[in-house]
């Protein structure tokens, strides 16, 4: 079990681009689509109980994802200002070993068609784990 400090200091960052010209609503839809891509990406089907199609989700996390989802849900928002920056951003956070989701929207409503890199959620992890990747990011 972590400590109260421990748990203080865990945080998801959220990474979005601004080059795009994305709309408001689109920019915090991309950003959200990020923060909860990692949880989707966790939970397991393990069983269909009824004929009404019902079916039991299980989850896995880690310690620091646990006391983060119980805890205080810190997300901090930077921007990147290129696809090119954010694929670093991502790359680099892959290296450190941190869990990253990389969004791609699929063009419907922007981008006209086109398949967009346009959100990262790195974490939730410790602070000092994520800022030497994030740290030196413009808030959003």
């Amino acid at each position: 079990m972590l400590s109260p400090e421990q748990e203080a200091s865990i945080k998801q960052v959220i990474v979005i681009r601004s080059d795009l010209g994305m709309r408001r609503g689109k920019c915090i839809a991309q950003g959200a689509h990020a923060s909860i891509a990692w949880l989707t990406g966790r939970l397991v089907t393990f069983s269909v109980p009824d004929k009404q199609g019902t079916v039991g989700v299980k989850g896995y996390l880690s310690d620091v994802e646990h006391a983060w989802v119980r805890g205080n849900f810190r997300k901090i928002c930077v921007r990147v200002r290129s696809e090119q920056e954010l694929l670093d951003i991502v790359k680099a956070a892959e290296d450190a070993g941190l869990t990253v989701e990389l969004i791609k929207d699929s063009g419907l409503t922007e981008f006209h068609g086109v398949e967009t890199a346009t959100a990262a959620a790195i974490g939730p992890d410790f602070d000092e784990r994520i800022d030497p990747v994030t740290g030196e990011l413009e808030l959003y």
